[in-house]
C-alpha cells in the first residue's frame, strides 16, 4: 500500500509538471469556457442554467480522450514499460495512478468552473452540490476508463490523435451541451447517446441520481475495465 501510494504521489507530481496535461486538462478549457461561457450567455440567456454542466463536460472530454492517452502511450511503449516488468512492479500500477492522478486534476478543473461561473456569467450553481460532484466523479471516471482503452490500444502518437478526436469530436457536438438534442436527427441523436458526455450531462443537471442516466455509464465504465485488463495482460506478455 505505501509503494502505490508513494507511486500515486510521484505521478501527480509528474503531471503537474507535465505541460501536455496543462494544456489539456487546464489552459484550453478554461479558455473555451472563458470565451465560450459569454457568448453563450449572450445569445442564450437560458444557458445560465446549464453552463456550468456544459463547460465540464467539454473539458473533462478533452482531458480524458486527448489528456490521458499519450501518456499511457508513453508508458507502455517504452522504457518505462521494461522498467516495471525488470522491478517486478505490477503494469496496472502505471494505469491506475494516471488514472486517479488525472481524475484528480479534472475535478479541480471542473471545480474551478463552478466557482467562476456565476461571478463571470451570472450562471446557476447546481442545486445539489454532494449529488452534483458524485454525478461529476462518475462522469470523470468514465470518460478516463475510455480514454485508458485509447492509450493502451493506439500503439503511436499519429493514429492516436486520429482516434481521439473520433471520440471527443462527437462527445462535444451530439451531447446536448451545445444545442439540444431534440434539434438533431435522429440518427446522429442516437450516436450521441454511444458517448458519456450525453449521459454524463443529464446526470449532472438532474437533482437526484436517476437510474435512467446512470445504468450506461456503469456498463461502460465496467466494459471498458474488462477490455483494459485484457490489453495489459497483453502488455505483460511482450
Amino acid at each position: 500500500m505505501k509503494a502505490f501510494l508513494y507511486g500515486l504521489f510521484l505521478q501527480i507530481k509528474l503531471d503537474i509538471r507535465s505541460k501536455s496535461l496543462l494544456v489539456t486538462c487546464y489552459i484550453v478549457p478554461l479558455i473555451f469556457f472563458a470565451l465560450m461561457g459569454g457568448i453563450f450567455t449572450s445569445v442564450m440567456p437560458e444557458m445560465k442554467e446549464t453552463l456550468i454542466q456544459a463547460m465540464i463536460v467539454m473539458g473533462v472530454s478533452m482531458g480524458a480522450f486527448i489528456g490521458l492517452p499519450p501518456s499511457l502511450i508513453e508508458t507502455y511503449s517504452g522504457d518505462i514499460k521494461k522498467m516495471y516488468q525488470a522491478n517486478g512492479v505490477p503494469l496496472y500500477l502505471g494505469l491506475v495512478t494516471m488514472f486517479i492522478s488525472s481524475l484528480v486534476h479534472l475535478t479541480i478543473m471542473s471545480s474551478i468552473i463552478v466557482v467562476i461561473s456565476p461571478v463571470l456569467f451570472d450562471a446557476e450553481l447546481p442545486k445539489n452540490l454532494p449529488l452534483f460532484y458524485g454525478a461529476l466523479i462518475i462522469f470523470i471516471a468514465v470518460s478516463l476508463s475510455l480514454g485508458s482503452i485509447l492509450g493502451l490500444l493506439v500503439k503511436n502518437q499519429a493514429k492516436l490523435t486520429m482516434f481521439a478526436q473520433l471520440v471527443f469530436l462527437p462527445s462535444i457536438m451530439l451531447s446536448g451541451i451545445m444545442f439540444p438534442s431534440e434539434l438533431l436527427p435522429k440518427f446522429l441523436d442516437v450516436l450521441g447517446k454511444l458517448f458519456p458526455a450525453t449521459w454524463g450531462y443529464n446526470l449532472m443537471l438532474s437533482t437526484d441520481f436517476q437510474f435512467k442516466n446512470l445504468w450506461y455509464l456503469i456498463l461502460i465504465f465496467v466494459f471498458a475495465i474488462i477490455i483494459c485488463c485484457v490489453l495489459l495482460n497483453r502488455k505483460s506478455k511482450k
